[in-house]
């Protein structure tokens, strides 16, 4: 039996702040917002152009409100992808300007890949450019 990856939900502080901060990051769109849980999706999920299959409609990030503070290292994150005519480093520093923090997990000076962290400290990785 399969199942279908829905979303990942993020804990945070400010879920609406939170929210926008993904969802301008990423190019995505609100698509339901209350006190306790906001999602976001991609635009191609809103598409009604034509009829989505239930397989290419996910997964979106849904982001639910907790009353503590993130403590310690993520055991999952994000990986975002620069186009492959981007610059990494260009890509990083709008990211910065927008609010995430260059940090250190351990990574090798020389990996090829750029850790953040989000506004509430939720680390990510920014790779090396790639379309596929």
């Amino acid at each position: 039996m399969g199942v279908r990856w829905y979303s990942v939900v993020v804990d945070c502080h400010d879920v609406a702040a939170q929210a926008r901060w993904w969802a301008e990051t990423l190019g995505w769109r609100v698509v339901y917002e209350s006190p306790e849980e906001v999602v976001i999706v991609p635009p191609h999920a809103l598409d009604e152009s034509r009829t989505i299959p239930v397989d290419e409609r996910g997964p979106g990030l849904v982001f639910v409100p907790v009353p503590e503070r993130k403590a310690v290292k993520n055991r999952l994150h994000i990986d975002l992808a620069p186009r492959a005519a981007d610059d990494q480093q260009a890509v990083v520093a709008g990211l910065v300007r927008a609010g995430a923090t260059e940090i250190d997990v351990g990574q090798q000076t020389d990996a090829t890949w750029v850790v953040l962290a989000d506004p509430e400290g939720n680390e990510f990785c920014v790779l090396s450019p790639r379309d596929s």
